[in-house]
């Protein structure tokens, strides 16, 4: 007797997850189709013109010469408590000589 309850009320609620997962995505057909569209109009087209801009800002500076802005010794700056564990421990792991000054100034250009 227990066993037939156990097994009805399985029965039951397999019955209603299944007809729960039906409605629920014919009732919600349509949100696909407007994300889809969202993507490829919209999304798309503003990651392309980003591109657009950064390429075209990219080439401004280069045709400018791309001046370094000079240094300031700023005492809140470049302040080195403790040194890096790499190199000679007084630049960044990703230390660029043309664009990151050291605390005394610019590294000089070959």
């Amino acid at each position: 007797m227990a066993s037939q309850i156990v097994k009805r009320g399985l029965q039951t609620a397999s019955a209603n997850l299944s007809n729960t997962g039906t409605a629920a995505s014919a009732g919600h057909s349509g949100g696909y189709k407007l994300w889809k569209r969202l993507s490829f109009f919209v999304a798309i087209p503003a990651v392309g013109v980003c591109m657009l801009n950064t390429y075209l800002e990219h080439q401004k500076a280069h045709a400018d010469g791309h001046q370094r802005p000079p240094f300031v010794a700023y005492d809140y700056l470049r302040k080195r408590d403790k040194r890096f564990p790499w190199g000679d421990g007084n630049k960044s792991l990703f230390h660029n000589p043309h664009v990151n000054p050291l605390p005394d100034g610019y590294e000089e250009e070959h």
